[in-house]
């Protein structure tokens, strides 16, 4: 099939003020795509909507709200309606961690959680889903991890929202098929973000230690050659790639590593 072209494309992202979120909606802009960009921190949206619209965004508006409630989620697809009547692409990008062991966590840490990394998507999803049938080569991107494809000690919360993330991607594109819309699960490792400094829960230190991680940008550039290629999935890090290759071939030397760290 010919690439997806992203120029003039109606393109909504969460998760936008910050991170990946923001460096994706920076690179479409410079795709001339029309943007709607979600976040909870409406003074970064502010900034991010001159910023979009200097690089070269079709358009560029912003929605400031909390996907976990279903409120905003209503009125985030209502806005699109009404903007643009239909959608060509979502990208579910916004997301939460944790880091410390699960028996030192309250229950309300995995609750919330699933809330922002699995119901938040898959109900916004449920929502457009209408409105995608109308677009233009309709297309899903759904943020992963690394984490999804492997369980790591001091993530299991996390671990688990991803998972069901990546698994109910992979069942959602079997069914989305016959009526043209695609999905894309990017699967990312470590990134060089202030993910971390946005923890619902942390332990005083990290037991494998500070990593750097790849560029946040460079993560967007891949986002939007994926886009383009019609992927179905991408690892933007060789060590990711690495991980999910070692742990799908010999899990059990991966487990005997994973057992140093819990």
């Amino acid at each position: 099939m010919a690439r997806r072209v992203l120029e003039n494309s109606r393109i909504l992202l969460t998760g936008a003020s910050r991170g990946i979120g923001r460096h994706l909606a920076l690179e479409l802009a410079r795709q001339k795509s029309r943007l709607l960009v979600v976040a909870r921190n409406s003074l970064e949206l502010d900034k991010l909507v001159s910023e979009l619209k200097s690089q070269g965004a079709a358009s560029a508006e912003a929605l400031a709200g909390d996907v976990t409630d279903p409120a905003i989620r209503k009125a985030i697809v209502e806005r699109v309606r009404s903007d643009w009547k239909y959608l060509d692409v979502l990208i579910n990008n916004a997301g939460v961690s944790a880091h410390g062991r699960f028996a030192g966590h309250e229950e309300q840490v995995l609750r919330q959680i699933m809330e922002v990394n699995f119901y938040a998507p898959t109900e916004l999803t449920r929502l457009a889903l209408p409105l995608l049938d109308g677009g233009q080569d309709s297309l899903i991107v759904n943020i992963g991890s690394i984490l999804g494809h492997r369980g790591m000690p001091h993530n299991s919360e996390y671990s688990a929202s991803k998972f069901a993330l990546r698994g109910w991607s992979e069942a959602l594109r079997t069914e989305l098929h016959s009526r043209g819309i695609e999905v894309l699960v990017v699967s990312p490792g470590t990134t060089d973000t202030e993910f971390f400094d946005h923890l619902l829960a942390k332990s005083d230190s990290l037991p494998w230690g500070k990593q750097k991680g790849i560029p946040p940008e460079a993560v967007a550039r891949q986002v939007v050659r994926a886009m383009q290629l019609r992927r179905t999935e991408i690892y933007p890090n060789w060590r990711g790639r690495l991980l999910v290759a070692v742990n799908r071939w010999v899990p059990k030397l991966v487990d005997r590593i994973m057992n140093r760290f819990g």
